[in-house]
């Protein structure tokens, strides 16, 4: 019983093992459930903080989840006179003496063996200083424990790919901003690379210092963000024929298939690509061509009259001539003027004008091909200005014969190869019907690049890539089959071995594809007040804590649980934010301002009075324009 009362991190003796669940009862001494080691004040079974069980030569660790008392017979109410108090822990991993800490087990606690506190210093020796170990890197502290740095593997944060979940509110964007500036830290990391899918246009404020920004119809008075282009020709052919024209049969798939690959083989011919052979050329080959070329072939085939009926029509081959002057595969003499008419402007996207049918005089075209409302469509979207960053990709657009004036590896060299070290892909500008499509193409775009690049020093292999993507939910949710869906279970089950890894942002981790996110070894879990959502976390994470998530809506603001791979040992964290002018965009509007008046921090609320006569006329100005910047133009 001495021994018993000159130890005070002894919390306990152990009572029960039951696999990695160990049953502790306390130790009556602490009253107060408050005792102090070498002047440092340690609550007494708290949930969520470490013990640690000495066997020998080896200290097992493990974390406390669930503590309680019960009654004792009244003959023992004097040697129990405080009942019988208890705690269970789950063991996590163990070290040796002064050793280094590794996650499992090799022994089992047994009965009676004590079980003590974790100080400050045995939480220092398993998480280790990073200024000495260059893998390791600071993303705030450990909850109770301001002088241990809360660190994360980035080896393992990278490849083995993670999540970051939370409610709104809860911290999240600025905990992935936080994250982002310390792993694009100049003087540790010189070489690394991240690239974010910006839904929402948070982070090019946060980080625009340290990235480049790409948006659709960017500010042209921030000298900061660049135009984005994903040009159509990247696409694989199923991607871009989802893009253009939509569903159709095998008979008409099969045709445009066919005149797609000889427009791209008339475009290699033409550029001569060294290095390539033509015979290795298929549809999915990222080679430039004219779609605008392709939508006025297709318009003539379909829609042009002929002076004699079926076979023997004749139609021009897509590699012909496309100037006006070629009208051999149509019938378009004016009969009054005994003059050609319009053919058709491809660039312009205007269709060619013919003679009405007459009969036995003037026959429709008796090309076998279901595609009007296809092509109908296409020509839409081509003069469509909100899709010019697909059809009009800047310096990457094709003429007619499929020459541009840059190539891929510009793109590839704008988005991944810069001297700054984050890509901010801003996706805010683009249509919400097609984002889905357009996230995994850009997705894929990236994965085939690093992958047939993976001996070479620009691959993944030798500089890894991180893809961040920001509200995850709303195009990798687990009832839909989408392109983004399957190209991030591709990444995440793939990726690794090609330099790509994968981080998932999300506030609703239910709606997520449960297949992505079981392939995430570590999770930043912050404050989580849906039973659903906190469940999804339960099941995901490979330690057997499932108790410990059960804090999760308890959590305060910057405050997280990180589990997985990427940490020793599952921490309870106190995220350090970014400085306020370094945080993400995502602020909730304010109704009412502490401060008011001109000490207000905000430009607006319901309790600063607003100028008269607001001009609705800008309202309507980037309503119309699909733009909310508004132009260089005189207020009126």
């Amino acid at each position: 019983m001495k021994s018993l009362l000159y130890k005070p991190t002894l919390l306990g003796m152990v009572q029960d093992v039951n696999g990695t669940s160990v049953s502790v009862t306390l130790n009556n001494n602490q009253l107060t459930g408050l005792t102090f080691v070498e002047g440092e004040g340690y609550r007494v079974g708290q949930v969520g903080s470490f013990v640690k069980i000495p066997i020998g030569y080896l200290d097992l660790f493990g974390i406390v989840s669930q503590v309680g008392a019960s009654a004792v017979p009244e003959n023992i109410a004097d040697k129990e006179p405080y009942g019988y108090r208890w705690m269970k822990i789950q063991l996590i991993g163990e070290s040796y003496k002064k050793g280094i800490f590794q996650r499992g087990i090799s022994q089992y606690p047994t009965i009676d063996d004590e079980v003590h506190l974790v100080s400050e210093d045995d939480l220092a020796g398993i998480y280790g200083e990073h200024e000495k170990q260059h893998h390791l890197i600071r993303i705030g502290h450990i909850a109770g424990a301001e002088s241990i740095d809360a660190l994360v593997d980035i080896n393992k944060l990278v490849t083995r790919h993670s999540a970051i979940v939370g409610s709104t509110g809860s911290g999240k964007s600025t905990t992935v901003a936080g994250l982002l500036s310390s792993l694009s830290d100049e003087t540790r990391f010189p070489a690394s690379r991240m690239l974010i899918l910006d839904v929402h246009g948070e982070y090019g404020h946060a980080l625009q210092d340290k990235a480049n920004i790409f948006k659709v119809n960017p500010d042209p008075r921030n000298k900061s963000e660049k135009p984005l282009h994903i040009p159509f020709w990247a696409m694989s052919f199923d991607e871009l024929l989802s893009m253009t024209f939509g569903e159709v049969d095998e008979t008409n798939k099969g045709f445009i298939l066919e005149k797609i690959t000889e427009l791209k083989r008339k475009s290699f011919r033409n550029n001569h690509y060294s290095g390539i052979s033509e015979q290795n050329l298929t549809v999915d080959t990222p080679i430039p061509f004219s779609i605008r070329r392709l939508w006025l072939y297709l318009h003539r085939l379909i829609y042009s009259t002929h002076p004699v009926p079926g076979t023997g029509q004749r139609f021009c081959n897509i590699t012909d001539n496309f100037d006006t002057a070629n009208t051999t595969e149509a019938f378009v003499i004016d009969e009054t003027t005994n003059r050609p008419v319009q053919t058709g402007d491809a660039e312009n996207i205007i269709p060619p004008h013919y003679q009405v049918q007459k009969d036995k005089q003037i026959y429709l075209s008796a090309i076998n091909l279901n595609l009007r409302r296809p092509l109908e469509g296409l020509a839409s979207k081509l003069k469509d200005p909100r899709y010019d960053f697909l059809f009009k990709p800047g310096s990457l657009t094709p003429d007619l014969d499929g020459n541009t004036r840059e190539d891929l590896s510009t793109l590839m060299q704008s988005w991944i190869g810069s001297e700054k070290r984050i890509t901010i892909l801003d996706l805010s500008g683009i249509p919400l019907p097609i984002m889905n499509d357009i996230i995994g193409i850009l997705l894929r775009i990236l994965y085939d690049a690093l992958f047939w690049a993976r001996k070479l020093s620009q691959g993944g292999k030798e500089r890894p890539l991180l893809v961040v993507m920001e509200e995850a939910h709303t195009y990798l949710n687990n009832t839909a089959d989408g392109l983004a869906a399957s190209i991030v279970q591709r990444i995440v089950k793939e990726g690794r071995k090609y330099g790509i890894g994968a981080m998932i942002v999300s506030q609703r981790p239910s709606e997520i594809n449960p297949t992505i996110l079981s392939q995430c070894g570590t999770f930043i879990a912050l404050r989580l007040s849906n039973h659903t959502d906190r469940s999804h976390i339960t099941g995901t994470v490979s330690d057997n804590l499932e108790s410990l998530t059960s804090m999760l809506p308890l959590l305060r603001t910057g405050e997280a649980l990180v589990l997985g791979e990427a940490v020793k040992l599952p921490m309870r964290t106190i995220i350090e934010p970014p400085p306020k002018n370094k945080r993400p965009d995502s602020q909730d509007p304010v109704v009412c301002d502490e401060v008011s008046g001109e000490l207000s921090m905000h430009p607006g609320g319901w309790n600063i009075r607003m100028e008269p006569n607001p001009n609705y006329d800008e309202l309507v100005l980037v309503w119309r324009q699909q733009n909310p910047t508004l132009p260089n133009i005189q207020r009126k």
